[in-house]
């Protein structure tokens, strides 16, 4: 007798086909599935899903990205590749189970009572008494004490050349065996269930129905039908914004290649946004009061949809997945930033554009202003260094082992530097795009932050691409609070004729009215460094002007020999300071204003201008805009999705906790007794088989050995 795992029915037909059969049937073939498909899933978690294919050309490069994109990496869950694997396990997995639950079912119904006696003695757990009842005496009462204890008895009589002889068979712990066909039965639901739940039918109606991802832009009513998708497709997923007051009945569903329109047999109505902050700035709660307004029979719906609990409709489950802005109304002022720009308001719409002039006159390049986002809250951290201060620990005297290990020990939040989040106000974020197409976006705060630095300062944050970190401008506030002091400041250095003031009182406070050539010197040492750092004067013959310290770190190393540069550089540096703070005091007193007090906060604003003054030459645009006022328009992202296969799903993960409890806690057990006569009394055998050998099988042997031989011994 061989053993073979060939299922007798497929033994006719082709040998490719029995072949085929077998492969696919195999356990190694679907664990080799199931491998492939956790690597591809190791990967869709790893890869971020979904991105523009410009992410990936910034983080991995042209060659990577034409890779992955060739490859559907960037969508793993619904690539062709992946279906596929998944159609191929649960074929797999189907003729696995069609296979052997027509031997699983056989052997649940059977007892094999038929076994011989000498085939008990060859068992592990075996035991041999005699009795003083008859054997069928001895088999009804070991038949009635199996069953009370929760066994299925058969009894077999038996013609003997002694006489009769009687065999009680028995069986426990069959739900093993049906927890092998559940978990693989869960197996194919589950595959099912995300196949149905996924692309696979999108993807077939774009195969069959002529349906072609939309890959333009414009208004959503204005798309054609073959990008549509109708309200009666049986499976989708996608995303729907609603700004407040509005409605909307159409879902986007993202693909690769750009995205197809889903229409819902409703449309959602948003009346109103409520979201909650925590301290950390990270939102606490978000959840829309909403209107469902049904296509076919017109009824209004209120309903409230929160995140983990949704709305649902008609079998279309609707989800809380984000918020966004619904098209706040934005005020801006135009900072100019090099000095040839006026300085004027614009007002627009979060989403919008605005068109702009850089220069005078007709040929002026055109520039246009994209109103991006507008930010409410921002909450920072502005808590550093160690805990309690002890900065970075290399003198044994400042470290206090006790808080070291308090604070990176207890709670997952702890962490060896304190937090100090403050909200520092509203933002908005816009791009400055040229003719060419080519734009940069900025990040500007509304209000003045006090960074710690001696003043407070306005943060104007700019970046080149997405892929970037915003690096951020300082301008320090004046003692209203305001760009207008240092917007005046830089007004007076541009002017030819205020520097030279302002140099003339530099140099008449700073020497001996008695020595007079001293006055010139140092005057003329004053006005070199101020128009150097202006822009003015060029340090270096044959390269353009530089401006700002820059300026005039190159004058010095073209001009200064490499020993005496240290000292130099103080000098200027101290000359520069001194007659910017008189260049400040003559712009105050044109506009009115009383004289800057000698003190901390004056010092601050005077060390903060002078950097902010010497980055502007190095800033890429000729104006910044500062956010004025705002209305602020919230809008809710919705997820709405009809899945089918979720119930399937449910079922599958149900059936799959059954069958491996079943398979790991539940033992199948087989007992048989042989009776055979023996004068007046019988003979007996016992044996006892288990799918698993444990000690628990050999303490329930002893205890049936106790029960069923013992008793009666003689």
């Amino acid at each position: 007798m061989t053993a073979t795992t060939q299922d007798p029915r497929a033994r006719t037909g082709s040998h490719a086909l029995r072949s085929a059969v077998e492969l696919l049937s195999s356990m190694r073939f679907s664990i080799s599935l199931l491998s492939v498909i956790c690597i591809a899933s190791v990967i869709g978690t790893v890869l971020k899903q979904g991105e523009p294919a410009v992410n990936y050309v910034n983080q991995f490069g042209p060659f990577w990205a034409q890779l992955f994109l060739a490859l559907k990496l960037n969508a793993v869950y619904s690539a062709w590749w992946f279906l596929l694997i998944l159609a191929f396990l649960v074929t797999s997995t189907s003729l696995c189970i069609a296979r052997n639950t027509p031997k699983i079912a056989a052997d649940l119904k059977a007892y094999k009572e038929n076994i011989r006696e000498q085939s008990l003695k060859a068992f592990h757990h075996k035991a041999h008494n005699t009795l003083a009842e008859t054997p069928e005496a001895a088999a009804q009462r070991i038949g009635k004490t199996l069953a009370g204890g929760g066994w299925k008895v058969r009894l077999q009589q038996r013609e003997t050349p002694a006489g009769s002889g009687w065999m009680v068979a028995a069986k426990a712990g069959a739900a093993n065996k049906i927890g092998y066909i559940a978990a693989h039965s869960a197996i194919v639901l589950v595959c099912v269930g995300g196949l149905l739940d996924g692309d696979l039918i999108v993807r077939a109606q774009m195969l069959f129905n002529g349906k072609t991802p939309y890959t333009g832009g414009g208004m959503i009513a204005d798309v054609k039908p073959e990008h549509r998708l109708s309200a009666t497709n049986p499976t989708f997923r996608g995303n729907l914004l609603v700004a407040e007051g509005t409605q909307s009945g159409t879902a986007i569903l993202n693909q690769s290649d750009g995205i197809l329109l889903q229409e819902l047999p409703f449309s959602i109505e948003l009346k109103k946004f409520i979201v909650e902050y925590y301290s950390t700035g990270m939102p606490k709660l978000f959840a829309s009061e909403i209107v469902i307004h049904d296509h076919d029979s017109g009824e209004k719906i209120p309903a409230r949809v929160e995140v983990n609990h949704p709305a649902r409709h008609r079998g279309i489950e609707i989800y809380q997945s984000s918020f966004d802005d619904g098209g706040s109304s934005v005020r801006l002022k135009a900072v100019p930033m090099n000095g040839s720009s006026k300085p004027f308001e614009i007002a627009g719409v979060i989403g919008s554009s605005s068109q702009l002039s850089k220069g005078q006159g007709d040929g002026a390049e055109k520039l246009t202003l994209e109103y991006t986002g507008l930010r409410v809250i921002n909450v920072e951290n502005f808590g550093g260094g160690q805990s309690g201060d002890q900065g970075s620990g290399t003198d044994v005297r400042k470290v206090d082992l006790r808080e070291s290990i308090d604070a990176r020990m207890g709670a997952a939040n702890k962490t060896s530097s304190k937090k100090e989040l403050r909200n520092v106000g509203p933002s908005i974020t816009y791009k400055l795009r040229d003719g060419a197409g080519q734009a940069r976006e900025f990040h500007n705060y509304m209000l003045p932050v006090d960074m710690g630095d001696g003043a407070p300062v306005f943060l104007m944050g700019i970046r080149d691409t997405p892929a970037e970190q915003f690096r951020y401008l300082r301008v320090p506030a004046d003692d209203t609070g305001s760009l207008d002091g240092f917007l005046r400041l830089h007004a007076g250095l541009l002017d030819a004729g205020m520097r030279e003031q302002a140099v003339r009182r530099y140099a008449a406070q700073a020497t001996d009215p008695a020595r007079p050539e001293l006055g010139a010197q140092l005057a003329a040492s004053a006005g070199r460094a101020l128009g150097l750092f202006a822009g003015a004067e060029n340090g270096v013959p044959g390269v353009k002007a530089a401006g700002g310290l820059q300026a005039i770190s190159e004058f010095m190393e073209a001009n200064v020999p490499e020993a005496e540069r240290a000292r130099a550089g103080e000098v200027l540096v101290r000359i520069l300071n001194g007659t910017l703070f008189e260049l400040a005091q003559l712009v105050r007193a044109k506009a009115g204003q009383a004289p800057l007090a000698p003190s901390e906060s004056t010092q601050g604003f005077m060390n903060q201008a002078v950097l902010a003054l010497s980055d502007l030459h190095i800033y890429p645009a000729p104006m910044a805009f500062q956010l004025q006022d705002f209305t602020q328009v919230q809008a809710s992202v919705f997820q709405v999705a009809r899945a089918p296969g979720r119930n399937i799903v449910y079922l599958g993960c149900a059936l799959l906790i059954l069958g491996v409890f079943a398979m790991l806690y539940v033992r199948e057990r087989r007992v048989w007794v042989w009776l055979a006569p023996a004068g007046a009394g019988s003979e007996a055998t016992m044996a006892l088989s288990c799918n698993r050998r444990t000690l628990d099988v050999d303490r329930e042997f002893a205890l049936l050995e106790d029960k069923l031989l013992g008793a009666t011994s003689q």
